[in-house]
């Protein structure tokens, strides 16, 4: 037997506004009974486990030992710049000049993430 990822925990200090971030990063609405306030909420993804907020008293201190990796459907620039319009921080630039590479983004609780370089971006280079 073996166990199945049923979701991916984020502790947060405001579980509804996370969550809402998070639902603008991957255009996926939130569960439909998640409301202001709530102290859990959830993202059901199209695809894999779902993103699952968790408010907790303390805040983040250090770095995260678990992040997100996005691939997404644009181009890795023209994405970061979406989520930098989202509300998301820039933390380090790990860009190659031949195109690859990623660039590490935070969202507005200051969990890190990456944006990896997308399918066209991958087929454009290696054509």
């Amino acid at each position: 037997m073996v166990s199945m990822v049923q979701n991916v925990a984020i502790d947060c200090a405001d579980a509804y506004e996370l969550a809402r971030f998070w639902s603008g990063v991957t255009g996926r609405p939130m569960h439909p009974d998640v409301k202001p306030g709530d102290r859990e909420t959830v993202v059901p993804l199209a695809q894999g486990p779902a993103l699952y907020f968790n408010q907790v008293p303390e805040p983040k201190t250090i770095k995260n030992r678990i992040h997100l990796c996005l691939r997404p459907e644009t181009s890795r620039d023209a994405e970061v710049d979406r989520l930098l319009g989202l509300g998301a921080s820039f933390v380090s630039d790990h860009r190659n000049p031949d195109g690859s590479g990623w660039a590490v983004l935070a969202d507005p609780e200051g969990n890190e993430f990456c944006v990896l370089r997308s399918d066209s971006d991958r087929a454009g280079r290696d054509s």
